[in-house]
C-alpha cells in the first residue's frame, strides 16, 4: 500500500473546492435527534383525546423526555435510517364530580422506538400521577381506549418521515430532480440459478416482429453456489425479517403467490408469479426509477447439488 500522499492521483478521491457531496456519492450521516424531538413533541403534545364524552375531557400536553439516538445515513442516494429512542409524554384529564372540577394526571411511555420494529406498533406504557382512585382509574382507561391510538398513529407518522430520509428530505429529492437518468441495476442473484427476462410492454412487442430483441432488453442468466440447502435459500428469500437484517433497509414480503413484495426500501416492488417452496421463485420485479408497465420477470431456481466422494483405501506397503 502506497504511503500517504504517494498514491496515483488517478485514483485519489479529492474533496471539492464548493465542499460538494454530488449525488450523495459518498457516505453521509445526518444526526436527527434535535429533529426528531421537535417533530415527536409537535405530533405528539396538545392532542384532544375527549371533549367532554363521559363527563371527562382528555388531552396529551408535553413530551417531557425524549432520549436514545436518531440519524439517517445516505449512500448514493439511498437512505437508511437508524433510530433508538425512549419518550414520555404527558397527558391530563378533567372531570366534573359533585365536589366540582377534578384533575388527573398521567404520563404515555414508549420504552423503546427502534427502526429494527419499524413496521410494528411500540409498546405504549399509561401511568397515572398521584392517587391511583377510581376517577384516576376511569382516566387511565379512557387514555388507554381513545389515546393509544391516536399516539401510535402519529408515532408512525414520525416512522415514515425517517424512512423518507427526516431532515436529508428535501436535500435528496432535488438530488433525485437533477439526476438524469438512473443507472440500470442488475437484481441479486441469491439462488443457484437465476434468470431475468424483461417483460416487455405491448409496443415493444410489435417491434420484435424482425426477429431482434428490443434496444435495451436483455435476459442475464447467472448460477451461484452456496454451502446450505436449497430450502434455506429460499426461507431467506421468503422472509421480511431476514432481508431486513441482511440489507438494513425495509422490506415486506408475501409468501402467497399473487402476493406483492417490496424491497430496499420500497425501491424494488412486485408479484409473486409462482412459487414452489424450496425449488423455485418466479417474481416479477420493477425499480421505481423505471418507465410505466416496464418489469423484469426474475426466475429463481434452487437445486441441491450431491458430491460422492469415493475413498481408495489400501495397504500400506508396511503393513502399517
Amino acid at each position: 500500500m502506497a504511503k500517504f500522499g504517494e498514491g496515483d492521483a488517478r485514483w485519489i478521491v479529492q474533496e471539492r473546492a464548493d465542499g460538494a457531496n454530488v449525488h450523495n456519492w459518498h457516505w453521509a450521516e445526518r444526526d436527527c435527534l434535535d429533529w426528531s424531538r421537535a417533530l415527536l413533541s409537535k405530533l405528539l403534545a396538545g392532542l384532544p383525546v375527549l371533549s367532554g364524552e363521559g363527563g371527562l375531557t382528555l388531552r396529551t400536553t408535553t413530551l417531557d423526555k425524549l432520549d436514545g439516538e436518531a440519524y439517517v445515513n445516505i449512500r448514493k442516494g439511498k437512505v437508511i435510517p437508524g433510530y433508538e429512542l425512549s419518550l414520555t409524554l404527558a397527558w391530563e384529564a378533567d372531570a366534573t364530580t359533585e365536589s366540582g372540577l377534578v384533575k388527573v394526571t398521567g404520563t404515555a411511555e414508549v420504552p423503546y422506538l427502534a427502526d429494527e420494529n419499524a413496521d410494528e406498533d411500540p409498546e405504549l406504557r399509561i401511568t397515572v400521577r398521584g392517587d391511583d382512585g377510581p376517577l384516576a382509574r376511569r382516566a387511565k382507561d379512557a387514555f388507554i381506549a381513545h389515546g393509544k391510538p391516536l399516539v401510535i398513529a402519529k408515532i408512525r407518522d414520525y416512522v415514515a418521515a425517517m424512512a423518507n430520509g427526516g431532515p436529508a428530505k428535501d436535500e435528496i429529492d432535488s438530488k433525485k430532480i437533477s439526476t438524469k437518468a438512473a443507472p440500470a441495476a442488475v437484481a441479486p442473484a441469491p439462488s443457484v440459478k437465476v434468470t431475468a427476462a424483461p417483460v416487455q410492454a405491448p409496443a415493444a412487442k410489435e417491434k420484435k416482429a424482425n426477429g431482434k430483441d428490443k434496444e435495451g432488453f436483455k435476459t442475464i442468466e447467472m448460477t451461484e453456489k452456496f454451502n446450505c440447502r436449497s430450502k434455506d435459500i429460499y426461507e431467506i428469500l421468503m422472509d421480511d425479517n431476514r432481508w431486513k437484517g441482511f440489507t438494513q433497509s425495509n422490506a415486506r414480503i408475501s409468501k402467497d403467490v399473487g402476493g406483492q413484495f417490496s424491497l430496499f426500501d420500497g425501491s424494488i416492488t412486485g408479484v409473486n408469479e409462482e412459487l414452489q417452496e424450496g425449488k423455485l421463485i418466479v417474481q416479477k420485479w420493477r425499480f421505481g426509477s423505471w418507465a410505466d408497465g416496464v418489469h423484469s420477470t426474475v426466475s429463481s431456481m434452487l437445486k441441491d447439488i450431491i458430491m460422492a466422494v469415493r475413498y481408495l483405501i489400501g495397504m500400506h506397503p508396511f503393513g502399517i
